[in-house]
């Protein structure tokens, strides 16, 4: 075949295998369980109406261009708040999103049930979801919790990385165990989760500790979900989930989601992110001193050196590096995506905010799998564990 020939077959091989994978992507139902972008940008002042490019990884227009067709907004706040704060500020960005969605009512919808959700596909709006980061929310109240459900709340990650009075964190257990008052669920930490189970609100995994997690695993009666959380064997950092966990939320037919940070993907970051940290001392102890969490000075200090940040992110095979050992492990049916964007300061290459969606079904769709397996992981599969909680 003449060079020349060569070269044009291989373009137009090129430009089909691209369409191939848009075209799957855009009839996929695209749905990421973890999105902060109320907490870290809407509650700062910001409006995610606008363009916000450069300035967070999410916005309206974005995600439309991702192709996004459910999002769960990540209703938080950090161990700062408590008792008579935590529950007002959680439907404080409750509001939020619920007047985002007024003003956008072409764009946008509130999605509750799976009848809603198709609904959402159909209409080609974007579902609203909400998720709620951290039981101290609740703040050790069953009525607060049957509130935030009928404010549409549809899954609760028990715990942050701060413990509550009925369940402890990974963070607390892997750090302060020999210190904490208990391990895992307390009696009432049970009743939350039966009552959860009972209502329809999916009981989120990610954050807990290694006791928590078996107690939740033992006490719940409806599929389980990891919002945003990767393994441990590949990563091994408290938050990621360790090879007997994944294998019991396949068991109870769950879902786990993976997060896109960095420090959950590659063991490495966290050592290259330590040295970046050290180098930029004075900048981060200013900080620690006006009481900002550790969180926000990452944040911070990523956003003025992007381009020191920029070297030590890992590659989109990475996090697919997590995908093929949970799939390998328990199957394809229990694996989603929970990015966490907005929440983290680094993201594999080349994922640089939500319209960088397409490209892991790309990579998916390099990597092998099918069309029937891409569907299932970008969004089926947290479809199936959504109905089944809501099925009494």
């Amino acid at each position: 075949m003449p060079k020349l020939l060569c070269c044009l077959f291989l373009s137009l091989s090129l430009a089909s295998s691209a369409q191939s994978y848009k075209k799957l992507h855009n009839k996929a139902i695209v749905i990421d369980t973890h999105n902060d972008v109320l907490s870290t940008v809407t509650m700062k002042g910001l409006n995610i109406e606008n363009d916000l490019s450069g300035q967070s990884h999410s916005d309206i227009a974005r995600f439309k261009k991702a192709g996004m067709d459910i999002q769960v907004f990540s209703i938080f706040c950090d161990e700062r708040f408590g008792k008579d704060t935590a529950f007002k500020y959680a439907n404080i960005e409750i509001d939020s999103l619920y007047a985002i969605v007024g003003r956008n009512p072409h764009k946008m919808m509130m999605v509750t049930t799976p009848n809603q959700l198709q609904q959402a596909v159909k209409q080609k709006r974007l579902g609203c979801m909400i998720g709620v980061e951290g039981g101290h929310m609740i703040e050790d109240n069953l009525e607060n919790l049957e509130q935030l459900y009928k404010r549409g709340a549809r899954y609760m990650t028990l715990t942050w990385n701060n413990s509550t009075s009925w369940a402890t964190s990974a963070f607390d257990e892997t750090r302060k165990k020999d210190s904490l008052p208990h391990l895992g669920l307390t009696p009432f930490g049970k009743q939350i989760v039966k009552r959860m189970n009972d209502l329809g609100m999916i009981v989120d995994l990610s954050h807990v500790g290694e006791t928590t997690f078996w107690d939740a695993i033992h006490t719940t009666t409806k599929p389980v979900i990891a919002s945003h959380s990767c393994v441990y064997n590949l990563c091994p950092v408290p938050r990621n989930l360790k090879d007997e966990q994944i294998k019991a939320i396949g068991t109870n037919g769950g879902v786990i989601h993976l997060n896109f940070y960095s420090g959950f993907i590659d063991s490495n970051y966290n050592k290259s992110k330590t040295a970046f940290l050290q180098s930029h001392k004075s900048e981060v102890d200013s900080l620690k001193s006006l009481k900002w969490a550790n969180y926000e000075i990452e944040e911070w200090t990523a956003k003025k050196f992007p381009s020191e940040v920029e070297a030590y992110r890992p590659d989109l095979s990475q996090l697919l590096n997590h995908l093929d050992y949970i799939v390998k492990m328990i199957g394809v049916d229990h694996v989603g995506l929970g990015s966490d964007f907005d929440g983290i300061e680094s993201a594999p290459r080349p994922l640089d905010d939500v319209t960088s969606f397409p490209l892991i079904t790309k990579a998916l769709k390099e990597r092998g799998y099918s069309k029937k397996d891409i569907e299932k992981i970008l969004g089926k599969n947290f479809i199936r564990v959504f109905k089944a909680n809501q099925t009494n």
